[in-house]
């Protein structure tokens, strides 16, 4: 029987996607991880990928029309096979969009990608349920007894890059691990097989910890979100002297190095939260989810909104680096062809609109993050040093905390933290 080619949820927010093009037409030849439509999301712009060897039997759903997750969007099967009657986009059902996490759980933290993959097809005859992957992707059980779901191309990549299927995160529906997360693996340094053990630092990769909330926090988090209803935000302001910050962008200029303001920021948050780690964390309902790896998001203004690409381990990178990073990300940002990978998860975000000017200002927070810097532009402004009033280049950064997990006295911390990297900015090189 023909299978349905699914629209899949290629973000934790997406609930339907638009075909802008299909790669194949009604009868091409197709083959199991072979791009063959592109597909707009809420966030970017995405290619899907085949699980199946076959022909493209039907299209069911055309250039410029919409389906919700889980849809059938097309049919996949051997040449001549017949397509259910009526067979066509259909309404997935309660359980389709499984790929698409809460917004108080963390979402997979992987680097860039090269593609996007489509979820499990199903049976036509049930075409938003997943069924149970054909024998070469069949589940198997790993070390630790858990059973690896993985696509026929995911398991082949990594059987010849040499990786352990158990150490990776899936991001494909109901955690399947496909294409993109193999080349994500490749790229993070993910742990391969023990013949041939990475030594990148895998440290900052390690999965998040949870541990119980206490009483009294669980009862903290109930009531502020009584006052507060959804995420209950509090904010911190802290003045910050920049005048070492910004030698250190000019002596990078003089050696013909591309480095912003906001990359120096960008650095000291990383390692800020490296130094003080108890704002590294997440609420997740009964638990609090303590982050191991420093990952930045920025937020970048596009045309329909904002997004916010992350920097992966931002700790460990030099300026340069990060500032390369920032520039490639923003621009594939407002192009709309960022991969989810690139813009989900992140221990914190910075936001930052110095640049037009705003001395002040307080931004929402981004979920699942707990916390998130509303930075204001750099200014000449009076101040009093030593009983003497000189001028210094000053800037505001506000923090806003989720209080759920999230206390003043640790926000206040974190933020003395922060302001003495960025006023004594060659610690940032130690």
């Amino acid at each position: 029987m023909a299978t349905a080619i699914q629209m899949p949820a290629l973000s934790p927010t997406m609930t339907e996607g638009k075909i802008t093009r299909w790669l194949k037409k009604e009868g091409d030849k197709v083959s199991s991880g072979e791009a063959i439509a592109e597909v707009e999301t809420d966030k970017s712009n995405l290619e899907i990928e085949s699980y199946e060897d076959g022909f493209l039997l039907q299209i069911a759903v055309k250039e410029n029309e919409s389906a919700a997750v889980g849809a059938a969007i097309g049919y996949v099967g051997a040449k001549g096979e017949k397509v259910p009657a009526g067979g066509q986009a259909a309404k997935p059902a309660p359980q389709a969009p499984a790929a698409a996490a809460p917004a108080a759980k963390p979402a997979p933290a992987a680097p860039a990608v090269k593609s996007v993959a489509a979820a499990p097809v199903a049976q036509a005859a049930k075409p938003a349920v997943v069924p149970a992957a054909a024998p070469s992707a069949r589940p198997a059980p790993a070390a630790s007894g858990r059973r690896v779901r993985v696509s026929p191309l995911a398991r082949k990549m990594a059987r010849v890059q040499g990786l352990e299927l158990e150490a990776l995160s899936g991001s494909g529906p109901n955690g399947r691990i496909v294409k993109r997360d193999i080349e994500a693996a490749l790229k993070g340094g993910v742990r391969k097989a023990p013949a041939a053990v990475s030594a990148a630092p895998l440290a900052a990769r390690a999965q998040p910890t949870a541990t119980p909330m206490s009483t009294m926090r669980k009862v903290i988090a109930q009531r502020l979100g009584e006052v507060k209803p959804g995420v209950p935000h509090f904010y911190l302001t802290v003045e910050v002297e920049m005048d070492a910050a910004m030698k250190v962008r000019e002596e990078a200029k003089a050696l013909e190095v591309k480095v912003s303001v906001n990359d120096v920021i960008v650095k000291a948050t990383a390692v800020a939260l490296r130094q003080f780690p108890k704002i590294n964390v997440q609420y997740a309902g009964d638990s609090i989810l303590q982050l191991t790896s420093c990952d930045v998001g920025v937020a970048v203004a596009i045309e329909d909104g904002l997004i916010t690409p992350i920097i992966r381990d931002a700790d460990q990178k030099g300026l340069g680096q990060i500032s390369a990073e920032t520039r490639d990300l923003a621009e594939r940002a407002r192009k709309k062809s960022l991969k989810p990978a690139e813009y989900t998860g992140g221990s914190i975000t910075v936001s930052n609109l110095g640049m037009f000017g705003i001395d002040e200002f307080i931004a929402v927070l981004n979920p699942p993050q707990a916390a998130i810097l509303a930075i204001g532009a750099v200014a000449e402004k009076p101040v009093v040093r030593g009983g003497q009033i000189v001028v210094r280049k000053m800037m505001s950064i506000t923090l806003s905390g989720d209080h759920r997990v999230i206390d003043g006295a640790v926000g206040a911390q974190y933020l003395q933290v922060l302001k003495g990297l960025l006023e004594s900015p060659l610690r940032l090189l130690f």
